[in-house]
């Protein structure tokens, strides 16, 4: 039965690691995100699939992020991401602009084993200028002229993500969420947080199967009720609105933000 603490999850996560991260409705790891901002980790090349939120904020504020791979950071109907957009502009990160589409197409050929991925849709577009790594080739198929873009793998070292709940033999079910099946297939491991572990076998039923990433895909799991706080997990609970608008209004400035370090992700330092 997985038995590991967060702390222990974080410690897993050296400096320079790549690591993929969900979108908001999939299910964020934010008590381990904190527990990595707590240990200090560095130079973090953060691959969103294929938006990120309050996480990569709350990492790019922290000075963890040395490469930013995704195609939106926004806070949503709370507004824009504060801290994303002055660590732009200050030049603090590598920012690497991308479509929905092409990162989960790239996510798709690591998880394939191929390695590339050919995409049409960013043909025409101001991307391809800044993207180096993005080849466009001729369709070797067609008769005629017919240019396509080609997308290099994304093989994170490490997906990262909260499920509602894991069993006693590792799985842990993730629902219809395929993003989280498509990270986990693409890292070389996962490390995830669960609501709870339960005493069942998710791979004994069709049913629960169906919706269950297997324990061969998972480096290890840790119990964090609420682990996604304040961001909302699937129909369980809710985003806390009220805290979204004070991390919102603290995150504006530099002093602010240190202030919210100190009283929401600091304090959990000495129960460690």
């Amino acid at each position: 039965m997985p038995g590991s603490t967060v702390a222990q999850l974080a410690a897993q996560i050296p400096d320079g690691a790549k690591i993929a991260v969900p979108p908001d409705y999939s299910g964020v790891a934010m008590e381990l995100t904190r527990a990595m901002i707590r240990r200090g980790v560095r130079n973090l090349h953060v691959v969103c699939v294929p938006v990120s939120g309050l996480q990569t904020d709350l990492l790019v504020g922290a000075g963890c992020v040395g490469t930013l791979e995704t195609s939106a950071v926004t806070l949503g109907e709370y507004g824009g991401a504060p801290r994303f957009a002055a660590g732009l502009k200050r030049g603090a990160f590598r920012m690497m602009d991308a479509t929905c589409p092409a990162v989960h197409a790239a996510i798709q050929a690591a998880g394939k084993g191929l390695p590339f991925m050919p995409l049409r849709g960013l043909l025409g577009s101001d991307l391809l200028k800044n993207r180096p790594d993005w080849q466009v080739i001729d369709n070797p198929f067609a008769q005629d002229k017919d240019p396509i873009v080609l997308l290099p793998a994304i093989r994170p070292d490490i997906a990262v993500f909260h499920a509602p709940f894991a069993d006693r033999n590792g799985n842990a079910f993730i629902g219809r969420r395929r993003e989280l099946v498509a990270m986990a297939h693409a890292s070389a491991m996962s490390l995830i947080t669960v609501e709870e572990i339960r005493d069942v076998d998710l791979l004994a039923s069709e049913e629960s199967a169906a919706g269950t990433l297997t324990a061969a895909y998972i480096g290890d799991i840790a119990v964090a009720p609420r682990g996604a706080w304040p961001i909302k997990l699937w129909d369980i609970y809710d985003y806390d609105d009220a805290h979204m608008r004070r991390y919102l209004e603290l995150a504006r400035s530099d002093e602010g933000f240190a202030h919210y370090l100190a009283e929401f992700v600091q304090p959990r330092q000495a129960a460690e």
